[in-house]
């Protein structure tokens, strides 16, 4: 919703036309677009976003014209076992569906407002099931505000469904409804112990990737406002103070950049048990055993020193610091995808 937000938003506010939105609920093996995509439409011609890269667009667009008129949701599939795959250009091995329904107010709002305070939520829609049903929604603030009801009783199995999901998925709700829960997340905030080169470079791609961004260093020398004019947040203290500041989040990851235990080994003290979804450490494969050993001796479990990435990065044999960085951005950027 995020990419197409503004252009509705803007639709909103210059006429009255309905919108028709399409979301992408499943896909199976090399569909284009991943699931949650979505894409908005006028019946005058005007189009934002996307559900597969060009490739069903055309009929998404008709079915959803069609949409507007009958007040009727649908849900679309698109596969090369399908008759009309070559049809609609989805000749590429992929199958997708797609939930195309009228844009519902209420929801738009409460997901807008969560959006532009980069808080998380969801959204739970009836995508199968009886025809008077197909379309209800619930949207659902994590800060408890909701908006819209699934009716008969299907309120609190889609709250649970929807408290159960951190990231888009479809839900069996009863034996006869199917519901998707489309889940909005807070921006991913990376946060670099250690103003090192590598850090100057890590925090520009993290930046280009919609990463909120922090750096922790109480060198003053490496944490300078001078040497990193472009981050969100400089925190100039040492990590048992700066991690008391910083709120770790499913959403956060954590990069050790100094190679210097005495920075390193409090900031994975206090990270290790978070629910950070991606902890790295520099260091080579020796430096990796070391502090592990250190680790153990605090009293961490193995599985838990596990959780460290370590030698950071992907292997990509890189030489500089902004080829290390890269390697770094893509790890995290796999651990994410991976959830």
């Amino acid at each position: 919703m995020r990419d197409i937000l503004s252009d509705i938003n803007q639709w909103r506010e210059e006429n009255e036309q309905p919108i028709a939105l399409a979301t992408v609920v499943q896909t199976w093996g090399s569909a284009p677009r991943k699931v949650g995509a979505k894409m908005a439409m006028m019946a005058g011609g005007e189009i934002t976003g996307s559900v597969s890269g060009g490739c069903v667009e055309g009929a998404v667009f008709e079915t959803g014209t069609e949409v507007l008129e009958t007040d009727q949701p649908q849900l679309l599939h698109f596969g090369v076992a399908d008759e009309t795959a070559w049809d609609v250009g989805l000749a590429c091995g992929g199958t997708i569906e797609v939930f195309v329904e009228r844009l519902d107010a209420p929801s738009f709002e409460l997901m807008k407002s969560i959006i532009e305070a980069d808080q998380a939520g969801d959204s739970v829609t009836i995508i199968r099931g009886p025809e008077d049903k197909l379309g209800r929604k619930m949207t659902i603030g994590r800060d408890g505000q909701t908006v819209g009801s699934l009716g008969e009783n299907l309120d609190t199995l889609a709250l649970a469904a929807a408290k159960a999901s951190t990231h888009p998925r479809r839900v069996q709700l009863t034996d006869e409804i199917e519901v998707f829960v489309d889940t909005i997340r807070p921006s991913p905030t990376l946060i670099m112990v250690g103003g090192v080169h590598i850090a100057v470079a890590l925090t520009s791609m993290a930046k280009l990737l919609g990463y909120k961004t922090i750096v922790v260093d109480p060198r003053r020398a490496f944490g300078s406002e001078a040497r990193f004019p472009h981050v969100d947040s400089l925190i100039q203290a040492w990590p048992d103070k700066a991690f008391a500041q910083i709120e770790l989040t499913p959403e956060t990851a954590v990069a050790m950049l100094t190679h210097d235990p005495k920075i390193d080994d409090p900031a994975l003290k206090a990270v290790l048990n978070s629910p950070a979804f991606y902890i790295g450490a520099l260091g080579s494969s020796k430096t990796q055993t070391k502090r592990r050993e250190r680790l153990q001796e605090m009293g961490f479990r193995d599985e838990v020193i596990g959780r460290i990435h370590g030698p950071i990065g992907l292997d990509i044999n890189a030489g500089t610091p902004e080829e290390i960085a890269l390697s770094v951005m893509a790890e995290i950027v796999k651990a994410q995808r991976r959830g």
